[in-house]
């Protein structure tokens, strides 16, 4: 198999450090199991970043993504545990995970978590006619 599960993350210097910008990342396949019944979980991923120095490069991305296929974990901890695993990779301005988990026994989970850097402001949004 070329490619193994990694929870390496890979960086690269953010190309416009001077300017405010965000990165959406849309990560339609995770899967983790059910740390009570160990059945599979499913989730898409939205992850939205204000970078600072620094941005995570896909490929080590999808092989962080994949290395939680066989762990077991609660919807909760598992979206916080990979926003930390994040943050402290890039340490950006801001980010949000979204984690939208499929449908198990009726129910739907939706998990947001937030990291904003404690010096960073938003700049005032545009507002056109």
């Amino acid at each position: 198999m070329p490619s193994e599960p990694s929870k390496r993350l890979e960086t690269f210097p953010n190309p416009q450090p001077e300017r405010d910008y965000s990165i959406r990342i849309q990560v339609p396949e995770f899967t983790c199991l059910c740390p009570k019944t160990g059945q599979p979980d499913f989730a898409e991923l939205m992850i939205d970043y204000v970078p600072e120095a620094l941005c995570v490069e896909l490929k080590s991305l999808k092989l962080y993504v994949w290395s939680f296929r066989d762990q077991g974990h609660f919807h909760e901890a598992v979206t916080n545990h990979i926003l930390t695993d994040l943050v402290a990779a890039i340490a950006p301005r801001f980010m949000r995970l979204t984690a939208e988990f499929n449908v198990r026994g009726g129910i739907y989970t939706t998990v947001v978590a937030e990291h904003r850097a404690p010096d960073w402001t938003p700049p005032e949004p545009v507002r056109l006619p």
